[in-house]
């Protein structure tokens, strides 16, 4: 798909990123849960990939995809995407191939999170929901404790029953901060890794992406059941 579509709303995600609703309207639109999408204000040639936050279900109910866009550039950008409601954007997509499989042979499922990484993981759980399942975990790790994009959904499900959370900040929480600090280490992960057909997603910053296959490897997870993408910003 190749469309020149409408920015439906745009909300605060956190204090350094923007959760963007893209009308598609008429468009004909289908994805795999994790894929994205090539994004531009209307007439820009250059055009930069967004992971879709949400499943594909959530996107035929509500007509419109959410993106989690950071409010901060970086040296690499060649534009500024400064993302405002009634604006025109041209997608193209959807691309890239850190999906959930359609049928697993497993039925747990661990996603590891830094940063807006945890936006294609969004994807894949709110789809992952849907299907059977035994046990569907998330492992967030942020910068900070206000940096933890859709808390209030991910606490209410986990407060339901529907996942196992864990989350951990990497720099100073505030006061009255109960959860993990630090990084991701075998200790934080072996609670929410009891049994090694676990089928484990890891998205976020570099070190991240690095450390944790061999840290899940270590628990007694197979290379072939943990699937990982790089994503650009750093907790």
């Amino acid at each position: 798909m190749l469309a020149t579509l409408s920015i439906r709303d745009v909300v605060s995600a956190t204090p350094r990123a923007k959760l963007v609703r893209v009308d598609l309207g008429s468009a004909a639109f289908d994805y795999l849960p994790g894929q994205a999408v090539l994004v531009a204000p209307h007439g820009q040639e250059t055009r930069r990939p967004y992971s879709i936050a949400c499943a594909p279900e959530d996107a035929k109910r509500s007509g419109a995809i959410e993106l989690l866009v950071g409010s901060e550039t970086t040296p690499h950008d060649d534009w500024i995407f400064v993302p405002t409601a009634g604006a025109s954007v041209d997608v193209g997509g959807p691309v890239g191939s850190f999906t959930f499989p359609a049928n697993p042979v497993e039925r747990r499922f661990l996603f590891i999170a830094g940063g807006t990484g945890f936006a294609p993981l969004r994807a894949m759980l709110r789809h992952a929901l849907g299907m059977q399942h035994d046990r569907i975990g998330l492992f967030y790790s942020a910068r900070t404790p206000d940096e933890f994009a859709f808390e209030d959904e991910f606490r209410a499900l986990a407060a339901a029953g529907a996942i196992d959370l864990r989350q951990t900040v990497t720099r100073d929480a505030r006061d009255g901060w109960i959860g993990g600090r630090g990084r991701v280490t075998a200790e934080s992960l072996a609670g929410i890794v009891d049994d090694p057909e676990t089928l484990c997603f890891v998205c976020g910053p570099q070190a991240l992406v690095e450390a944790v296959p061999a840290i899940l490897q270590r628990l007694g997870v197979a290379p072939d059941r943990i699937r990982i993408e790089e994503w650009r910003s750093e907790p």
